[in-house]
């Protein structure tokens, strides 16, 4: 490749880097979110005042639920978007995007655990 090309190159990589980081704190985000809500509830409300459809508690879960999934969906998408990227330029950098991504989804599969394992 000659300069130009190779510049356009890393830039493109360095903007999938960007987004799939912004990805990862926007999942960090919704799940420390919901478990801090859910966690809040099972502190401070007394059980028995039970009479919504959707409470604190399942308020929480749903973000929690929904970082997950965003965080999996990101990870699809920026593997898709690398894999074009290699199959039109050759090889790419390692990522540690993806290695964090599954810390993250981790965490957060705890995070449900910790909710609903009553520990």
């Amino acid at each position: 490749m000659d300069k130009p090309t190779t510049l356009a190159y890393e830039r493109t990589w360095l903007a999938y880097e960007r987004t799939m980081q912004a990805w990862i704190r926007t999942a960090i985000s919704l799940i420390t979110f919901g478990f801090t809500i859910y966690k809040l509830t099972d502190i401070f409300a007394a059980p028995a005042q039970r009479s919504r459809i959707l409470g604190a508690e399942e308020f929480g879960t749903i973000l929690v639920l929904i970082g997950l999934f965003t965080l999996a969906i990101a990870v699809v998408i920026y593997r898709q978007s690398i894999r074009v990227l290699r199959m039109e330029y050759g090889k790419s950098p390692r990522s540690l995007s993806v290695i964090v991504a599954a810390t993250i989804a981790l965490l957060g599969i705890f995070a449900l655990v910790a909710m609903y394992g009553r520990w």
